[in-house]
């Protein structure tokens, strides 16, 4: 562990300081701008840059650079190249060009494209962030990059991203130029919460199903699982401890700001929750995290589980996604604030918010579908399928009030006035904590609670940007227009809180009365990828991308292919791996354990005539059923899996893998699931849930 956290903090990123204290006073200025204000780089500046850049990753260790890019299939991706180059006398030196830190050109072909470009259309381009710092991992220097093809698609999460930070900005700064603020730079900010759960790893090495899909199969419930609420912030198992210490060390390296660690609700389950940092950071240093926590779990003989519901019947794990935007003098525009002009301010960018995520209901919960995070949506530990938005009692009786035109009056001692008369007071900071919220508001920040722990944070973070930026733009256009803005801005204010009031839910997500309530309201419940990816295409949403200049249409057309092309194929590998253990693990071990029971009958009346054997002959007879009963289940599910392939578009087979082939999957594990608490022990096929969550 390390004793003097600050020095070693970021010692592997070639940050701020490090470019401060490396480059020339000009060259630093120069790139300055470009990370402050997004200018274009120079390539005499990116060439001093690159020079200093790879002096510094050589003293750390480093041999080779990559460019290190998120492709659509949502993990990182990378191609190593060496700083050598050949002399004339047969030696090499250590090189690095200000054309090869900005530009990089990796193989395209085999990345998914939703059959946009062939495979023999192989150019791609990565092009450097330099608003996301380069870092040394493993003798390499990373350099963040962009991902787009010969003809300038996007290839990749982080090119949108960046488009659609740079649209909020935009329309955040036209909006606070109406309070009479003039800033340079309005960005948002994330501080993604990660779940994850941690297992032994040879445990882990038997379980074909972990292996192969991130998730158990199969499992009877153990004896014990959540229900004593003793896990939740307990004291940390030493191997844990060991674990959190090495993870905590790794990250702070690489500058991530890891503050808090804790143990989860479920057995085995934890929580590692960062600092906030500005989203295009934050995106990077997540993806980082997620392969930090699993390289550094197998050096302690364990191995990092991130997907969103490997255990039937005990809590998922989730990303809470903290989101909120601020300017670059450090004003965060989701603080009610002390003065009256910011909390006019204030209320006009949550309007903005109630609005966006209720006229893109659709798409937020897009953002967050994938197979994985299907199993944990609307279960008892997650926000439902529904999107609503959470406000605290306060603050909602401050909208409520301005919702129907009357006076607010609050027993709090401490309020704020707005400074404009027809709009009321509002308590500062009152809002609890609500983990049944899709979108909770809490404090100084909107908590996204529906994203996934495997997701990448980019795809909903890029989605938040982009629907708060569209409406961002509505409201300036009306408002710069007004002859009377204080009397425009009320009747704004009024008009859009009443107008999109069904978004707003205070009260208990899991309870089965709310479903029947949203409906009522008109409010979508997407329950599963196909059902929400299917609006993707939907006019206005084509509309609100491409106008904002965040996607294309034509990328907007790939990735519906590509996630629906994805849900289907992590449902093939489940159902192929869930049909061999049933043939190769289950059914061998309960025909072993039968064997074995039949022979100990005969074994026991041939000694003891007479003797009833009752017990034996009761397992065998529940055994015989049930081994008959998952053969049955194993064929229906073939016959289901074979039909879902051919049923044509890609929504038509995702459609009949949720509807049909999902089904048939419950129902043999269903079976499957009553045949293991009926074996021995040493007949288990393999380890159970009680190994894997209480032998850490």
């Amino acid at each position: 562990m390390t004793a003097n956290v600050p020095e070693v903090f970021g010692s592997l990123v070639f940050n701020q300081k490090t470019m401060k204290d490396r480059l020339p006073k000009e060259t630093f200025k120069a790139l300055k701008k470009t990370l402050d204000d997004g200018a274009p780089l120079p390539l005499d500046v990116a060439n001093v840059v690159a020079h200093a850049m790879k002096e510094w990753a050589i003293e750390k260790g480093a041999t080779h650079y990559t460019h290190w890019f998120q492709p659509l299939t949502g993990i990182t991706a990378e191609k190593h190249d060496s700083f050598i180059n050949p002399q004339d006398d047969g030696t090499v030196i250590m090189s690095f060009s200000g054309k090869e830190l900005v530009k990089g050109e990796p193989d395209a072909s085999s990345f998914p494209s939703g059959g946009h470009r062939a495979t023999f259309e192989a150019r791609g381009y990565t092009v450097w962030d330099p608003t996301s710092y380069p870092f040394i991992k493993e003798h390499t220097l990373c350099i963040p990059t962009a991902f787009c093809s010969y003809t300038g698609e996007a290839l990749d999460k982080k090119t949108p991203l960046l488009r659609s930070m740079e649209a909020l900005d935009k329309q955040a700064k036209r909006i606070l130029k109406l309070f009479g603020k003039e800033v340079s730079h309005v960005a948002t900010t994330v501080g993604p919460e990660q779940e994850y759960f941690i297992v032994d790893h040879k445990l882990y090495s038997e379980r074909k199903d972990l292996r192969m899909t991130g998730r158990t199969l199969f499992g009877a419930k153990p004896s014990k699982g959540q229900e004593m609420d003793d896990q939740y912030f307990a004291a940390l198992n030493p191997r844990i401890v060991e674990y959190m210490e090495d993870l905590n060390d790794t990250l702070w390296k690489y500058g991530v700001l890891s503050k808090t660690e804790h143990n989860e609700v479920a057995p085995a389950q934890h929580e590692m929750a960062p600092i906030f940092s500005t989203t295009n950071l934050s995106v990077d240093q997540n993806q980082l995290t997620m392969e930090v926590m699993k390289k550094v779990a197998k050096r302690h003989g364990l191995e990092c589980l991130l997907h969103e519901k490997p255990f039937a019947g005990l809590n998922g794990s989730g990303k809470h996604n903290n989101w909120s935007m601020s300017t670059n003098e450090g004003e965060n525009l989701l603080e009610p604030g002390k003065t009256p002009e910011s909390n006019a301010q204030f209320l006009l960018f949550l309007t903005a918010i109630l609005k966006a995520v209720d006229e893109n209901q659709d798409l937020l919960r897009i953002s967050v579908a994938s197979a994985g995070n299907d199993h944990r949506l609307g279960a008892n530990e997650a926000p439902p399928a529904i999107i609503s938005v959470y406000l605290g009692d306060e603050l909602y009786a401050v909208l409520e009030a301005i919702k129907d035109g009357k006076p607010y009056t609050s027993d709090k001692n401490e309020k704020m006035t707005i400074g404009v008369d027809v709009l009321p007071s509002i308590p500062k900071d009152s809002t609890d904590r609500n983990r049944t919220s899709p979108f909770a508001f809490t404090g100084n920040k909107f908590e996204f609670r529906s994203v996934g722990s495997s997701l990448s944070i980019a795809g909903p973070n890029t989605t938040l940007d982009a629907i708060v930026a569209d409406v961002l733009k509505i409201f300036a256009d009306e408002l710069e227009g007004a002859s009377d803005f204080e009397k425009a801005l009320n009747a704004l204010i009024a008009r859009e809180v009443k107008a999109h009031w069904r978004i707003v839910f205070n009260g208990n997500g899991y309870d089965e009365s709310w479903k029947v309530e949203a409906k009522k309201r008109g409010l979508l419940e997407l329950k599963t990828t196909p059902d929400a990816v299917e609006h993707y295409l939907d006019a206005k949403n084509v509309k609100l991308f491409t106008e904002l200049g965040v996607y294309t249409k034509q990328e907007m057309e790939s990735h519906y292919e590509i996630k629906l092309e994805k849900y289907a194929q992590v449902l093939n590998i489940e159902v192929n791996t869930m049909l061999e253990m049933i043939s190769k693990d289950i059914l061998p071990a309960a025909y072993k354990y039968i064997s074995a029971v039949s022979k100990t009958v005969s074994e026991l009346k041939s000694v003891v005539p007479g003797a009833k054997a009752s017990a034996e002959t009761k397992v065998l007879s529940e055994l015989d059923v049930l081994v008959d009963e998952l053969s049955e289940k194993a064929e229906l599910l073939e016959k289901a899996h074979e039909k879902a392939e051919k049923a044509g578009s890609a929504l038509a087979v995702a459609k009949a893998y949720a509807d049909t082939v999902k089904p048939a999957m419950e129902e043999a594990r269903a079976v499957a699931d009553k045949i293991e608490p009926l074996l021995g022990e040493e007949y288990k096929p393999f380890p159970s849930y009680e190994d894997l969550l209480f032998r850490v």
